[in-house]
C-alpha cells in the first residue's frame, strides 16, 4: 500500500493551506460576528483555482478527483470552516450535473463555477423532510414545455447568494414507490416566484449563507431536468455518498486547526511558573487528540482514494463522515478546555471552532443516518 501523495496532490494541499493562511484571517472574525458571506474570499478562491476542482477540464475545471477535493477542504477548514465553505460549497448541487447532466447542461453551467461567474445551491431539505429525503413534498407539475414548481425548502447552503440551484421535486406522485417520485431540476435563482430569506442566529458557520426558499408558481423549462424523471432520489443518494467525503474532510481540517491552536496556546500560557505544555496531563490529552485526528485522516483518504478508483464505498464514506464529525466536536471541546476562560470569549479563535464543529454531526446526513447506512451493509 502506498500512502504517499502525488506531486500534484501535494501542490493542491499546499496551495489551499497557504491561501487560507493569507486570505482568511482578515475576514474570519468579522464574517462570523456579522453573519456575512465572504464574497471577496470566494472570488479570490476562484482565481486561485480552488473552486470546482472536480469539474472536468473540458468544462473549465482542473479535473481533479475526490482525493484532491479532500485535501483542499481539509486545509481550508483548518483555518476557518465557514470561510472554507465559501470555496468548497460554491459548487454544491452542481455535482449532480457532472454525474447525470446532459452535455448541454454541462456546457452551460459547469464553466461558470471555476471562473467565478456563478454560485450553486442544492435545494433539497424541507421543513418536514430532512433525513427523510423521500418525504420531500415540493411539486413540479408539467405545463406545456415547462415545469411549474410550488413548495418550500430550508437550511439551504448559499440560498440567498446563489445564481442557480438544483431542486429536488416531486414529478411522479402517482408512482407506488416513494423513491421513484422525485426528480432533480436546475432552477435559475432569480426566476419570478422565488422568495429567499436568510436564516440568522446560527450557532456556527455564520459566514456561510443559509436560507429558507419558497417556490410559488415558478416556471422552469423541462430541459432543466437532470437525468431521467423519477430518478431524483437515487441521484441524490449517490451525490451524498460522494460529498460525505468532503464533509468528513471539513471535520478533519477543523479538528487539526483546533489542535494547532491548542498546541500554540499551551506553549505560550504559563501556570505556576511553567508553560501548560510542561504538564503531563496536557501532553497526554494532546496525544489523544492527535491520534484521533490521524485515524480520521486515514479513513477519509482511503474513502477518497476508493472513490477516485471507481470503488465508491457508501459505508466507508459514512464511517468517515460520522467519525470525523465526532472527532471535530471532541477535539474542539478539549482544545477550548485547555484555553480555560480565554477560550470562552470571541477574541480567541477556538470558541468559533467549537461552535462551528457541531454542524458536522448534523448536515449532509446526521450521524444517526450515517450509522444506519453503515449498519445496512453489515448484513
Amino acid at each position: 500500500m502506498d500512502f504517499e501523495l502525488s506531486e500534484e496532490q501535494r501542490a493542491f494541499q499546499s496551495l489551499a493551506y497557504k491561501f487560507a493562511l493569507k486570505e482568511f484571517p482578515p475576514f474570519a472574525q468579522v464574517c462570523d460576528r456579522e453573519e456575512k458571506y465572504p464574497r471577496e474570499v470566494w472570488q479570490k478562491a476562484c482565481e486561485a483555482g480552488l473552486v470546482g476542482i472536480a469539474i472536468p477540464e473540458e468544462y473549465g475545471g482542473p479535473g481533479a478527483g475526490w482525493m484532491e477535493t479532500a485535501l483542499v477542504t481539509e486545509q481550508l477548514s483548518r483555518i476557518d470552516l465557514g470561510l472554507g465553505l465559501a470555496a468548497v460549497a460554491a459548487t454544491f448541487g452542481a455535482e449532480n450535473i457532472i454525474n447525470y447532466g446532459s452535455e448541454e447542461q454541462k456546457q452551460t453551467y459547469l464553466p461558470l463555477l471555476p471562473a467565478g461567474k456563478a454560485i450553486f445551491a442544492g435545494a433539497y431539505t424541507e421543513p418536514n423532510a430532512g433525513s427523510d429525503v423521500a418525504g420531500t413534498a415540493t411539486r413540479a407539475v408539467k405545463d406545456g414545455s415547462d415545469y411549474i414548481i410550488n413548495g418550500s425548502k430550508t437550511f439551504i447552503t448559499n440560498g440567498t447568494i446563489c445564481d442557480y440551484m438544483v431542486a429536488l421535486c416531486v414529478t411522479n406522485p402517482e408512482s407506488p414507490k416513494k423513491t421513484q417520485r422525485h426528480s432533480l431540476i436546475i432552477v435559475d435563482a432569480n426566476t419570478p416566484g422565488i422568495t429567499r430569506m436568510k436564516i440568522h442566529g446560527k450557532m456556527g458557520i455564520r459566514s456561510s449563507d443559509t436560507a429558507e426558499i419558497t417556490f410559488e408558481d415558478v416556471r422552469v423549462p423541462q430541459k432543466n431536468l437532470v437525468g431521467k424523471e423519477g430518478n431524483g432520489f437515487y441521484q441524490l443518494m449517490h451525490f451524498f455518498d460522494q460529498t460525505r467525503i468532503m464533509v468528513a474532510s471539513q471535520g478533519l481540517g477543523l479538528a487539526q486547526g483546533a489542535l494547532d491552536l491548542a498546541i500554540k496556546y499551551v506553549q505560550e500560557r504559563k501556570t505556576f511558573g511553567l508553560p501548560l505544555a510542561a504538564n503531563q496531563a496536557i501532553q497526554f490529552q494532546l496525544a489523544e487528540m492527535a491520534t484521533r485526528i490521524e485515524l480520521a485522516r486515514n479513513i477519509i483518504y482511503k474513502a477518497a482514494w476508493k472513490a477516485d478508483n471507481g470503488q465508491l464505498d457508501p459505508a466507508l464514506n459514512a464511517m468517515a463522515k460520522f467519525y470525523a464529525g465526532e472527532t471535530a466536536v471532541w477535539v474542539t471541546d478539549k482544545a477550548l478546555q485547555m484555553h480555560g476562560g480565554y477560550g470562552y470569549i470571541d477574541e480567541y479563535d477556538i470558541q468559533r471552532f467549537y461552535r462551528d464543529a457541531k454542524i458536522l454531526e448534523i448536515y449532509e446526513g446526521a450521524k444517526e443516518i450515517e450509522k444506519i447506512t453503515i449498519a445496512k451493509r453489515l448484513f
